[in-house]
């Protein structure tokens, strides 16, 4: 009965209406989900009835078809062409790409056990490891500092640090060492991507309900037989999502391999090369289907594993004190180990820092603000004030789109939802390059039907405003997917009966959502503009395609001035767009910190 109930439940039904109209007989077996054409008639007609709700869905629906679905068709569609065809039997029969498929697996492997393993460390550290609170609290600032950094910022301070000239490996121990390829590769990218598996991991060991540690200490189990009995396997599915989502965020990476990949090819970089080198679509976009496939099918394994890392206790919130390792034995390695990786991310960053005050660091460190003065003031003055201004308009655009996209998957009683959800994803499971060239081969030419012109020329010299509309639509759809997970989440702890009364009081679902649902989910929704806005200006792989003289990024232009060697000013530029993003989070931090501050104020008020 109860499990035939569930779903009426989790629609917001109230359950007594329903169990009462359960025939016993019907119970003792399952009963086949129907869809009635009627019944969707019936949902979709009472949508009408609310215009701006009607709206709302029209808008989302056709953001995921225009913005993410439409390119990636294209993308599919020349590569399931003739030409397309000879290409893929090249990808299978030749050797050469062969070995470039398997670099990049093997890339994706290394870099997601050692980013997920560095990840747990910290995260374990964090939780369940007696040290003092100062030093946690720099290990897990130190861990946060490569979300608002470009990906590959960690790379030039690696080649400054490492390289054949390093200042560490010539300058203090005399050798000439060989960063560049697959050494180098899993450790920077390693820095650039252990913070998403230290955030979910820290998550999952706070979540763990301490009774169980204690029942264990008390039936005389060891620290370590608790750790590998209890904690461990409780833990497992969380881990294997970390493992997973590091896997496709490595081999969908196109900075890194740029910068310091040297002769070691991976799918990313040929197809970079295939399209800006030789300006071959197709081979492009066979190779991004080949790229694709397996990002976006582990991508929503991961998803899956995600929501099965919960812990559910049988008391229904955690009970007891968790129990902190103090045995100095455990706590001096794990305790250096995570201080000594939080050391080294410093020093990463400290040298981007100190590299942009002087003429070349290690060669001429003399004392200069020419870098900032290029960056602030001359050439790269354009690119900070473009890139800012589109982050700042797909900043508040991905926000709204992902709590209405979450309002209606969550709340919505149609039939898509679901598929809704899904198309909306897309937008991060898919390797950035991948939309790259999607939005080169769709929009490219002026999309028409019968001479009436639905969607202008994006890309390229003389499309709208110098291509930057099809970087700010790249910019939404790579950061939407975040705040609508969050949106969710946050809806889901909220009551639907309270909404329910307002549309008995005689709201619409508009002004449902505006007055009652949009207060409640606030510090989600200012979450998802948090990360929209980093995420839009940190990125590079997927608008390294769609950029134009009249369209400068700082992503791009540290990229272009690393390949030129001038790495003052790509540390400059790297300092600046830093800045920019911690100023614009703290402000953003402020105004969820005074709208809480003022909600609690007005609920205190009699």
């Amino acid at each position: 009965m109860y499990l035939r109930a569930a779903p009426l439940i989790q629609r917001g039904c109230a359950p007594s209406l329903y169990l009462s109209t359960l025939s016993p007989m019907r119970l003792s077996r399952p009963l086949a989900p129907t869809i009635g054409w009627r019944r969707v008639w019936r949902e979709y007609r009472a949508l009408a009835r609310d215009p701006l709700y009607l709206i709302a869905l029209v808008a989302a629906a056709l953001f995921v078809l225009a913005a993410i679905l439409y390119p990636l068709i294209a993308t599919l569609g020349q590569a399931a062409s003739s030409e397309g065809a000879r290409v893929l039997g090249d990808v299978l029969r030749r050797p050469v790409y062969h070995r470039i498929i398997l670099n990049t697996l093997v890339m994706g492997l290394l870099v997601a056990g050692v980013g997920t393993g560095v990840g747990f460390l910290l995260a374990f550290v964090q939780v369940r490891v007696a040290a003092p609170a100062w030093l946690k609290r720099f290990i897990h600032l130190t861990a946060l500092v490569p979300v608002v950094s470009p990906p590959f910022a960690v790379a030039v301070a690696t080649i400054v640090l490492f390289g054949r000239s390093g200042l560490i490996t010539y300058g203090v121990f005399g050798a000439r060492t060989d960063i560049y390829g697959l050494p180098g590769l899993t450790i920077v990218m390693t820095l650039s991507f252990f913070t998403v598996a230290y955030l979910s991991l820290s998550g999952l060991l706070r979540g763990l309900d301490p009774a169980m540690d204690e029942a264990a200490t008390n039936l005389g189990a060891s620290r370590w037989h608790q750790f590998r009995t209890v904690t461990l396997p409780m833990l497992l599915p969380g881990l294997g999502s970390s493992f997973l989502l590091l896997f496709v965020e490595a081999v969908a990476d196109l900075g890194n391999p740029l910068v310091l990949g040297g002769n070691f090819t991976v799918l990313a970089t040929r197809l970079y090369l295939a399209i800006v080198g030789e300006y071959d679509l197709t081979s492009g976009s066979v190779l991004s289907v080949v790229l694709l496939i397996p990002s976006v099918l582990l991508y929503f394994l991961q998803w899956r594993l995600a929501t099965r890392a919960s812990v559910v206790t049988i008391t229904g919130k955690p009970t007891g004190r968790v129990l902190l390792i103090t045995d100095k034995r455990a706590v001096i390695p794990l305790v250096g180990a995570a201080t000594a990786i939080a050391l080294f991310i410093v020093l990463i960053y400290g040298t981007l820092l100190v590299g942009a005050f002087v003429m070349s660091l290690g060669v001429n460190n003399t004392f200069t603000l020419k870098n900032f003065e290029f960056v602030l003031l001359g050439y790269g003055a354009e690119a900070m004030i473009d890139t800012s201004f589109m982050s700042a308009i797909a900043t508040p655009l991905a926000g709204v789109l992902g709590m209405v996209i979450a309002f209606l998957v969550v709340r919505g009683r149609f039939l898509g939802r679901s598929a809704l959800d899904l198309g909306t994803m897309l937008g991060i499971a898919v390797p950035g390059t991948i939309f790259g060239i999607g939005y080169l081969l769709a929009f490219n030419n002026p999309t028409t039907l019968g001479g009436v012109t639905l969607i202008p020329k994006l890309t390229g010299g003389a499309a709208v405003l110098g291509g930057a509309l099809a970087i700010v639509m790249v910019y939404v759809i790579r950061s939407t997917p975040a705040g609508l997970r969050a949106g969710v989440a946050a809806l889901q702890q909220i009551d639907p009966a309270i909404e329910e009364a307002s549309v008995s009081l005689g709201a619409d679902q508009a002004l449902t959502f505006r007055k009652v649902t949009l207060p409640l989910i606030r510090p989600a929704f200012f979450s998802g503009l948090i990360y929209a806005f980093a995420r839009s200006m940190t990125t590079v792989s997927a608008i390294l395609f769609l950029t134009t003289p009249e369209t400068r990024i700082m992503t791009q232009q540290i990229l272009n001035e690393t390949e030129a060697g001038r790495f003052g000013n790509a540390f400059a530029y790297v300092v600046v767009l830093i800045a920019i993003v911690l100023v614009v989070i703290g402000l953003l931090s402020l105004l969820i910190g005074l709208s809480t501050g003022a909600e609690r104020e007005a609920v205190q008020t009699p």
